[in-house]
């Protein structure tokens, strides 16, 4: 990746790190579905007044929304619901890398190359070591199968992405902005099934300051600015480079919760820096290990 790209990667990684604080707060005065819902009608109607809509067919646009926006996190939400920590959730989730780097060499024939498969070694190892160093006992089996489908949500999300450029389609702010139209109706018709709209009316009548800076900046931050940015990482480079940039969420998450928060760490819990350290050595390896192994081979060569 240029310098540019990688100071992308970080400014996404700070984004939706800092997007589970924000999700935190949110959960507090808004059903999660509904509060789907209401990021989701944002990101539409005010990224649409200010862009047009793109040269992508509808139906790509449906797969965008439906795998990428509305099912990872209708899974996530329900996830949780069934008794998912949110911290564990978030470290689990990270597993789309992985999941996008099979579907990518399924679907797309991209080569899984050496330094992908360290590199999601060192961050793996490392992901596993937060998790389970943390106070996450309480977590079920239904919880996490749950997590792991909306990983695969998101990595299929990635792979359609993908996808729509390869057919010459540009998938960029045009694209986040005009799916969350598709990607807010079934997150509507299931809050009101599964939360009831005695549930949504109170939360609304009930809504503050925080609650406006919540939804905000899920639209503008988390959705447009930060997908867009994705979106645009995955036009520059293969599925299985970009996806595993995701591993590094995580690590800002646990820093923001414990700055906003006031989430401490107990003593157990200070192995999770060996962790944080594994995880940024699997990012360092999956960004610049291409380059090395080529200049190892060359100079083994010569």
């Amino acid at each position: 990746m240029t310098i540019k790209d990688s100071l992308i990667s970080l400014l996404i990684i700070f984004i939706w790190g800092f997007n589970f604080v924000v999700i935190s707060w949110g959960v507090d005065d808004l059903p999660p579905l509904f509060m789907g819902a209401a990021r989701f009608l944002l990101v539409a109607s005010l990224g649409s007044l200010f862009i047009k809509k793109p040269d992508i067919p509808w139906r790509w646009m449906a797969a965008y929304s439906l795998t990428l926006c509305f099912g990872q996190f209708a899974l996530l939400f329900s996830a949780m619901a069934f008794g998912m920590p949110a911290g564990l959730a978030s470290l689990v989730l990270q597993s789309q890398a992985v999941f996008t780097l099979i579907l990518s060499a399924l679907f797309l024939h991209e080569t899984i190359k050496i330094n992908q498969i360290i590199a999601m070694i060192f961050a793996g190892i490392g992901l596993s070591i937060i998790g389970f160093t943390g106070e996450h006992g309480n977590m079920t089996v239904i919880g996490f199968a749950l997590t792991i489908a909306a990983a695969i949500s998101w990595a299929s999300g990635n792979v359609c992405n993908r996808m729509i450029n390869q057919r010459g389609y540009q998938s960029n702010t045009g694209l986040v902005v005009w799916s969350s139209w598709i990607a807010m109706i079934p997150f509507f018709l299931t809050s009101l099934l599964f939360e009831g709209s005695d549930a949504i009316l109170s939360s609304l009548q009930q809504s503050s300051f925080t609650t406006v800076f919540v939804i905000f900046y899920l639209a503008v931050a988390a959705s447009i600015l930060g997908y867009s940015l994705w979106s645009y990482l995955l036009s520059q480079y293969p599925a299985g480079q970009v996806a595993p940039l995701t591993l590094g969420v995580p690590v800002v998450g646990i820093i923001c919760a414990a700055l906003f928060l006031n989430e401490s760490i107990s003593e157990q819990q200070y192995l999770g820096i060996l962790g944080i350290c594994l995880v940024m050595v699997g990012l360092v390896i999956n960004a610049v290990g291409g380059r090395w192994f080529k200049c190892f081979s060359r100079s083994t060569v010569s």
